[in-house]
């Protein structure tokens, strides 16, 4: 039991939508300290008669740590993949997968008489290392999540950049290689492509199952893997670089799976910038990891709901 609550307006519940897995997670709304976190199975194509099984699996969710708690939370929001709707309350685009969603408005859904916001997950990401992750206070800041796919968003002036229809951030599919294949969304030589998870067997010959075992195999000394692994760096670096002189960040916060590889990725990439990077009177872009793990999107789910717009 978590105690010491003054009132039900004193924590938010953040949850965060993801393709296999729904975390949810109680945040007292002062400090940012979470009080409590649960997952569950995402329980994508499966139906409870007419609802969804993700709508299911978030009720159960909110209503663990509503009692964990023993209060109701002020504000709840959600993070999910997609593009939001203008008015904020739902995700207005997110074709393929999580039958469902477009459209689903979550306060209905939960059944709360407040609205839920919600937001793009990268874009959650995002302002949870904002809130209380790597780039706490900052005004320009871009993050990036490198897994399967990879996934971006964009600070700039303290706001959060959506664009005309929420496509702004999409950073994966920047193009790096103009005569490259088209990638998912149709972009040439697009940077996903060139280091996310989903295409390294075409880039290493199947010679690595996943990223992880081809970063280990790079820290071992393998020729193969250190030929495969710098040449997505360099990709990285030459992607980093592109943002830098568009978005003149202060900060570039790189997380997800890819981003475990630690010093195996930060250290090579540091030199790659510094090697690129337009540096008027000396100034440098800070690339650093994200702080929250898997969890930011919980976190920036509650943020935005306490951020005006």
């Amino acid at each position: 039991m978590v105690l010491g609550l003054k009132k039900m307006s004193d924590y938010g519940i953040g949850i965060d939508l993801g393709g296999t897995g729904i975390k949810a997670a109680a945040i007292d709304l002062f400090s940012g300290e979470c009080l409590s976190r649960v997952t569950l199975p995402t329980r994508d194509g499966e139906q409870d008669g007419e609802v969804p099984g993700f709508v299911s699996a978030a009720r159960e969710l909110v209503c663990m740590l509503t009692d964990e708690v023993g209060a109701p939370a002020g504000v709840t929001g959600v993070s999910a993949p997609g593009l939001a709707g203008d008015d904020g309350l739902a995700i207005a685009y997110m074709p393929g997968r999580l039958d469902g969603l477009e459209g689903l408005n979550w306060a209905q859904a939960l059944g709360s008489s407040n609205p839920v916001k919600v937001l793009n997950d990268a874009h959650a990401a995002l302002l949870g290392e904002l809130w209380q992750g790597a780039c706490r206070g900052a005004q320009d800041a871009v993050m990036l999540t490198l897994g399967t796919g990879v996934g971006g968003a964009i600070l700039s002036g303290g706001k959060l950049l959506k664009g005309a229809i929420g496509r702004a951030g999409h950073i994966g599919h920047m193009s790096i290689d103009f005569e490259g294949d088209p990638d998912i969304c149709g972009t040439p030589g697009s940077l996903e492509d060139a280091i996310g998870n989903a295409t390294l067997a075409s880039r290493c010959e199947g010679a690595f199952a996943d990223t992880h075992q081809l970063v280990s195999a790079y820290a071992a000394g393998d020729e193969v893997a250190a030929r495969v692994w710098m040449r997505s760096l360099r990709a990285l670096a030459a992607a980093v670089v592109s943002l830098v002189n568009m978005m003149d960040p202060q900060t570039i916060v790189i997380g997800g799976g890819i981003a475990e590889a630690g010093e195996n990725l930060f250290n090579p990439l540091k030199d790659l910038v510094s090697e690129r990077e337009w540096q008027p009177a000396g100034a440098r872009v800070d690339i650093v990891p994200a702080a929250l793990g898997s969890w930011a999107g919980a976190y920036g789910a509650v943020y935005n709901s306490l951020r005006p717009g």
